[in-house]
């Protein structure tokens, strides 16, 4: 499969260059897309997606949220599948993904992690044996990270919600006042050059189990959105995740 890298020049680009550049799940290189485009990738490299090939397979984008309406532009006009493994996007990003889904097959998830999809159904499955529990999520990750909570937070939140449909979000805990028994507390920690950890606390009055995800390295992240990449060629259009890939 035919492969463009939208953000090529970032940390995530390269390391999805490499696994590429190696062949990972047949894929073979085309150009990469990146504002930046400094001349430090071996795949050639243009600044805007008016410049780059459309002889193309697939498009896996590890840029910018900010990025977001010009990706989808050139995806939906040259009719190719999308991965799309950036997070941030505003809710009306978030609608334009799913209305460009009826032109192409887009695989949109907040992380790439087989072991995060896995913590997302262990999650739901505890919550839902212990109603009564309360449940606190605390994300880390590295300094340069822009959006808190991170995405994958949100989609664990978001999960656990379908177990407890009257769950409310709480970002961050400051000031008087107390805890109420429906909400789902989320906590982000920015520090140093932490690739990725996510842990869901649910407890009771007298129990409390402890769920984490820790990633090691980035490439991690690169090669679960090569396999959704490969998963997408020959798909119709619509919009998937990881639970079509992981077949839960």
């Amino acid at each position: 499969m035919k492969v463009l890298i939208s953000g090529l020049c970032g940390h995530m680009g390269k390391e999805l260059e490499k696994l590429v550049l190696d062949g990972y799940s047949g894929a073979e290189p085309t150009t990469g897309v990146d504002a930046r485009a400094d001349g430090s990738s071996t795949i050639p490299c243009v600044q805007y997606f008016s410049q780059a090939d459309p002889n193309a397979d697939v498009i896996v984008d590890f840029s910018h949220a900010s990025m977001t309406d010009s990706l989808l532009a050139y995806a939906t006009k040259h009719k190719i599948p999308l991965v799309i493994a950036t997070t941030g996007q505003t809710t009306a990003q978030k609608a334009s993904i799913k209305k460009a889904s009826k032109i192409i097959p887009i695989f949109f998830a907040a992380n790439y992690s087989v072991g995060i999809a896995l913590l997302c159904e262990l999650a739901k499955k505890t919550a839902s044996v212990l109603p009564d529990a309360e449940i606190e999520i605390v994300e880390k990750h590295h300094d340069r990270k822009e959006d808190a909570p991170s995405g994958t937070a949100l989609a664990l939140a978001e999960a656990l919600r379908e177990v407890r449909g009257d769950a409310t979000l709480h970002l961050g805990r400051a000031g008087m006042q107390k805890r109420t028994p429906n909400e789902i507390g989320i906590h982000a920690i920015r520090i140093g050059n932490v690739v990725g950890e996510h842990e869901v606390l649910i407890g009771t009055k007298n129990q409390t189990i402890t769920l984490r995800h820790e990633a090691h390295s980035r490439a991690l992240f690169a090669e679960g959105a090569l396999s959704a990449a490969a998963f997408l060629i020959g798909k119709p259009t619509g919009l998937y995740g990881m639970k079509e890939l992981l077949a839960f």
